[in-house]
C-alpha cells in the first residue's frame, strides 16, 4: 500500500482533529456547567423562594381588602393605591422619605470623604482611628437607637444635663416632629458615617501615586489636587456609596422604630407600611401598596442612577 493510500485510509478511519476537539470541548463544558449548577442551584433556589416570590406575594395582596389575620379578603384592584395617592398622608410620607434620605446620603457622603482624607494622612493612630470610626456601623441599630435615646431623653439624658449646666432647657426632641426627625437624622448619619469612610478611604489609597506627585512637582496645591485630579479619580467610589446609600437610607427602619415608636414626624414609607399592617389599622393589602410604591421608586432610581449618573462616572 502506498504512503499516499495509507494516509487516506487513516484520515477515513478516525475523525478529524477539530471534530475531536469539539467533541471534548462539549464534554468539558457539560461537565462545567454541572459544577456551576451544583454551585448556583441553592442560591438560585434561596433567592427565588425568600426574595422574588415574596415580591410577587406582596403585589397580589396589594390588591386585596385583606385586615391581617382575616382568613378571607377580597379584590379591589388598584383601590389601594387610589387610597394611598388621595389621602393626606401620601404628601406627608413622601415628603418625610424625601427629606431623610436626601440629608442621610448627602451627609453621610460629603463627612465621610472628609473623615477619609483625615484618616489617610500618614500619622500615628490611624489605625484606632479607622477602627472608632467604623465600628459604630456594624453596630446593631436597636443597641445604638436605645443609647441614643438616652442621650437625647429630655429629662435625664446626658445632652439635657450638659444644657443644663449652661442654663439652656433641652428641646422636646421626641414630642415635636420636626426635632424627632432631625434627632433621627442625626443618629442614622452617626451610624453610617464609618462606612462612607472607609470606602472612600479605600478610593483615596487606590489613587495612582506617581500622578499626585507629578502635579505637586507642577505647583498644584493640595486643594487643587484634590478638586482636579483626586475627586474625579473618586468618582467609580462616589458612584457606589450612591447607590448603596440611598437604597440602604430608603429602607431604614430599626433606628425609626426604636426612637420614635409613634413614627411622630418619622413616618417613612417603609415605616408607614409597617404601621399600616402591624400597627392599630391591621391593613394588610394596603401596607402591601406602599410597600410596592416603595420598590418601584427604588428601581427607578436604581435604573437612572446607571442609565445616566454613570455616564459621569471617570473609570481610570
Amino acid at each position: 500500500m502506498s504512503e499516499s493510500t495509507l494516509e487516506r485510509h487513516q484520515g477515513a478511519s478516525s475523525p478529524s482533529h477539530p471534530e475531536r476537539r469539539r467533541r471534548r470541548f462539549s464534554g468539558r463544558s457539560r461537565r462545567d456547567f454541572f459544577v456551576f449548577l451544583a454551585f448556583a442551584l441553592p442560591n438560585l433556589v434561596l433567592i427565588a423562594v425568600f426574595t422574588y416570590r415574596p415580591l410577587f406575594a406582596n403585589l397580589q395582596y396589594s390588591f386585596l381588602d385583606w385586615t391581617l389575620g382575616s382568613k378571607t379578603a377580597r379584590n379591589i384592584g388598584f383601590e389601594n393605591y387610589a387610597t394611598f395617592f388621595g389621602s393626606d398622608d401620601a404628601p406627608r410620607v413622601l415628603g418625610t422619605t424625601a427629606i431623610f434620605t436626601v440629608l442621610t446620603v448627602g451627609l453621610s457622603m460629603v463627612l465621610g470623604l472628609l473623615v477619609a482624607l483625615a484618616l489617610n494622612a500618614k500619622v500615628r493612630g490611624t489605625t484606632f482611628a479607622r477602627s472608632a470610626v467604623f465600628a459604630p456601623y456594624v453596630l446593631s441599630g436597636v443597641g445604638v437607637g436605645l443609647v441614643w435615646m438616652f442621650i437625647f431623653d429630655p429629662g435625664y439624658g446626658a445632652l439635657a444635663w450638659f444644657l443644663r449646666t449652661f442654663g439652656v432647657a433641652s428641646p422636646q426632641w421626641f414630642n415635636d416632629p420636626q426635632l424627632a426627625l432631625t434627632m433621627v437624622i442625626i443618629v442614622y448619619i452617626w451610624k453610617n458615617l464609618g462606612y462612607c469612610a472607609v470606602v472612600y478611604l479605600a478610593g483615596l489609597q487606590s489613587l495612582p501615586g506617581d500622578v499626585m506627585e507629578a502635579a505637586a512637582i507642577d505647583g498644584a496645591g493640595a486643594t487643587r489636587r484634590f478638586l482636579s485630579i483626586s475627586l474625579p479619580l473618586l468618582s467609580p467610589t462616589t458612584f457606589f456609596l450612591l447607590i448603596t446609600t440611598i437604597l440602604s437610607s430608603l429602607q431604614a427602619f430599626d433606628l425609626i422604630r426604636i426612637m420614635t415608636p409613634l413614627g411622630n414626624g418619622t413616618s417613612t414609607l417603609i415605616y408607614e407600611a409597617y404601621m399600616q399592617a402591624f400597627g392599630s389599622y391591621n391593613r394588610a393589602g394596603y401596607s402591601a401598596s406602599i410597600s410596592v410604591i416603595l420598590f418601584v421608586i427604588l428601581l427607578v432610581i436604581t435604573v437612572v442612577q446607571i442609565r445616566f449618573v454613570e455616564r459621569k462616572v471617570h473609570y481610570a
